[in-house]
């Protein structure tokens, strides 16, 4: 037979170790949480949907938009932790369509770019007008149509 003796005072450290562990990692898991909290599907009774190409071509269509079955672009974009001159703009024109940008500073999201086959003057000009989205966790939290062109512009979708 065996017998093992611990003194309390070994107990009570282990517990304590423990119970602070568990309040370290409640807290993180916490803060991981409110970093990047996931979009609304539906703004303002727009669909923001983005996990397929359907629902991306869809997001498009709710405006009157035609865009290419095949995406222009796809690529990885890292939304700046401290917004420049640029980002700012950028963020007012969001923030004009009822987006907004700030709740997502520092987070990975994906650039989808589709031709618009269907926009004002431009129906025979191929690859010069696009739309762009940035989608994160299958929503879309920006939007915009752009010109590829030399004085190109960029507005709104909605």
């Amino acid at each position: 037979m065996f017998v093992i003796s611990v003194k309390s005072s070994k107990l009570k450290n282990a517990a304590f170790i423990s119970l602070i562990f568990v309040f370290v990692t409640i807290g993180a898991v916490y803060l991981v949480g409110k970093t990047a909290s996931a979009p609304a599907a539906k703004v303002g009774g727009v669909i923001m949907k983005a996990e397929t190409a359907e629902d991306r071509i869809a997001f498009f269509s709710q405006f009157g938009w035609e865009v290419s079955q095949d995406p222009c672009e796809v690529k990885e974009v890292i939304i700046p932790t401290e917004f420049d001159e640029v980002y700012s703009s950028y963020n007012e024109l969001q923030k004009s369509q009822g987006l907004d940008l700030e709740k997502f500073k520092g987070a990975r999201v994906k650039m989808w770019s589709y031709e618009i086959l269907n926009y004002p003057g431009y129906e025979d000009s191929a690859g010069v007008i696009r739309g762009n989205l940035l989608i994160y966790n299958s929503v879309v939290i920006a939007c915009d149509i752009s010109s590829t062109e030399l004085d190109g512009f960029m507005e709104g979708i909605m």
